[in-house]
């Protein structure tokens, strides 16, 4: 497995050995030793599976005081996915990475805890994967708007189709300090 460090200092990329031929292809997607090393600690202990059609957008979303780190990669089709640092005394606050994540490249995005987490689907049809460090509380599920440009993320959409829950998000600067992480240093 190939590990790859972003801009966007927590978030890694990892490229899983691939090992191919005529009959189809085979890696691990998940080896918890391998992810250890990597440093990524946390225990996987729920999947999530989404299908999304193009110019789908989901997020930004992220929970607090509940927080998931999130392992996301895509099994069907092609996705441009976001991770951005909202931990407040962060000395990456507010700054964004965008990866694209296909079934031909394998890659996995790791997005930890304390980071808001949205992807646009680019292929006719999107099937992405979430492994996430802790289950889902509704009480703690927040986001950002999409399009906040104080963040200023370079969506390859610029109209996309939003769920109801995700048009009405607000801005970063708008978001009460207590829904928010804090930077443990």
């Amino acid at each position: 497995m190939k590990v790859i460090e972003t801009s966007l200092p927590g978030t890694l990329i990892l490229e899983p050995q691939v090992f191919g031929d005529s009959r189809g292809f085979f890696y691990e997607s998940y080896h918890q030793a391998r992810y250890h090393d990597a440093g990524i600690i946390g225990d996987f202990i729920q999947t999530n599976v989404s299908r999304s059609a193009k110019g789908v957008l989901r997020g930004l979303h992220y929970q607090w005081p509940n927080p998931q780190g999130k392992l996301v990669s895509v099994m069907e089709g092609e996705v441009y996915d976001v991770a951005v640092d909202i931990r407040q005394g962060s000395p990456n606050f507010g700054q964004w990475i965008g990866v694209m994540l296909t079934a031909a490249n394998h890659r996995h995005f790791w997005i930890p805890e304390g980071f808001a987490h949205g992807f646009c689907v680019l292929s006719d049809f999107a099937t992405f994967t979430y492994q996430c460090t802790a289950l889902y509380d509704p009480a703690s599920d927040a986001g950002l708007r999409w399009n906040d440009a104080d963040i200023g993320i370079d969506w390859p959409v610029s109209e996309p189709l939003l769920s109801g829950k995700d048009g009405k998000t607000p801005l970063l600067k708008d978001v009460a300090a207590d829904r928010l992480p804090v930077f443990a240093r």
